[in-house]
Formats: C-alpha cells, sequence, structure tokens
C-alpha cells in the first residue's frame, strides 16, 4: 500500500508569525544596509578633502615652518576659482595658514595620503612640495614667495612655483604666478607642473580609516538573517 505524505497546510496564527518573523528581518537588514553606508569614512565624503597630517619633524611650508605635530589640511572654498588649500591645527578650531597651490599629477594614485617634499640639505627642515588625497590623481604644488621659490630652486635644483607678489584674502583668485628654475629664470607657471609616476614618499602618514571589516559583518548578519529566515519559513510550511 502506498501512503503519501500530505504537507498541512499552515494556521492563521503560524501565517501571521511568519509574516512577523520577516518584516523583523526586513528591518534589521534595512538597518544594517544603512549603517554600511554611513560607515564610509567621512574623509571619503567632504569636498574639502579634511586630512589630518603627523609630521615628526619640522616642516617648512609656503612662509612658515610648522613644528612637529600633527595638523588638518583642507581645500579652501575659493578652491573653484583658485587652488587654495588651508591648513588648521589638529582639532580644526584655529587656522594657522591659507596657501595658493597649482595641480600636480600622479600617473598612478595612491591608496593613502602623500606629502611630497623638495630635497634639503641635511639639518634644514624639508620644505613640502605636493599634498596627494588618496585615490586622486591630482593634488596641490604649493606655491611659495618668489624670493623663497628662488632659495629652494637654486637648493633643490628643481622648477618651483612661485608668487610675484603676497597674497591676500581677497587677491587669491586673481595674483599673478611664475615658476623659477634653478638658474632663478621666470618661467610660466605650467613649466612647474611635473608627472609623478611613482616619487618616493618621504614620510608615511596614517591611512584612511577603511569601511571594509563593517561591510564584511553587515553582509555576515544578513546570511545569518537570510537563512534564519529560510529555517521558520520550512518550520511553518
Amino acid at each position: 500500500m502506498l501512503f503519501m505524505r500530505m504537507a498541512e497546510h499552515p494556521s492563521p496564527a503560524q501565517e501571521e508569525t511568519a509574516m512577523k518573523i520577516f518584516k523583523v528581518v526586513l528591518v534589521v537588514l534595512t538597518i544594517l544596509v544603512v549603517a554600511g553606508m554611513m560607515a564610509v569614512p567621512a574623509q571619503a565624503q567632504r569636498w574639502d578633502k579634511d586630512t589630518k597630517v603627523t609630521f615628526s619633524q619640522p616642516v617648512e611650508i609656503p612662509g612658515k615652518i610648522l613644528s612637529p605635530g600633527s595638523y588638518r589640511f583642507r581645500v579652501h572654498p575659493l578652491a573653484t576659482a583658485r587652488n587654495v588649500v588651508q591648513i588648521w591645527n589638529e582639532d580644526g578650531t584655529q587656522l594657522i595658514t591659507t596657501v595658493l597651490c597649482i595641480y600636480d599629477y600622479r600617473l598612478e594614485p595612491a591608496g593613502e595620503t602623500v606629502m611630497e617634499f623638495h630635497e634639503r640639505p641635511t639639518g634644514r627642515p624639508v620644505a613640502l612640495r605636493a599634498w596627494f588625497y588618496p585615490g586622486h590623481h591630482y593634488g596641490h604644488e604649493f606655491v611659495y614667495p618668489k624670493t623663497r621659490a628662488v632659495e629652494l630652486a637654486k637648493e633643490t635644483h628643481e622648477i618651483v612655483p612661485a608668487e610675484t607678489v603676497e597674497p591676500t584674502e581677497q587677491t587669491f583668485a586673481t595674483v599673478p604666478l611664475v615658476a623659477v628654475t634653478p638658474e632663478a629664470k621666470e618661467v610660466p607657471v605650467a613649466q612647474a607642473i611635473e608627472t609623478t609616476p611613482s616619487r618616493e614618499v618621504a614620510q608615511q602618514l596614517p591611512k584612511t580609516a577603511s569601511s571594509m571589516p563593517l561591510i564584511a559583518l553587515c553582509g555576515l548578519a544578513a546570511m545569518g538573517l537570510a537563512i534564519g529566515l529560510r529555517l521558520a519559513a520550512r518550520r511553518f510550511s
């Protein structure tokens, strides 16, 4: 005799319980997706490229010497018309200086912050040449006052971008720029732009925080919830 086992039709109470479980799982998955999106580092979402930089030795920037310590580099709102960078203290409450830049370019963008320096004689502060934001081909090459640019060009045997006059908040967008050669000759500023496919990073800086661990955790949690939902569905079928 052939016996056939017929699946019992779930009762209304069982269907209601299964629906409640489904709704809970849906809410939890939505929360996990939103959390994963919010986990992207604030750095990657900021138009001003806000970056914390730590120097272990004195560093020269246009017009100043930075003492060893941590600072924040940010693109100034004026950058829509001109390449302008602001340097703040570590917690971003005090503006240290605002400097003009020109765009520099790397054939291969780095996955972390890159600070490039002009080579200097031993015992003297290194001079900051350029700042590259993680993953970007274009960076910010710093423009020095003309007198200082002439000295740097001679010391480093490099072309250095220079300001013809000291800029103010009102003239940042219009101040004329030139480039100075090691022979102290003025040339068009375009000649100062270098292609740097593999320039050595002079100082290792903190890497940008990654959201991958949290995203992976969200994925595992979602898989667990999906398995639980499937088991629950089998139980009530």
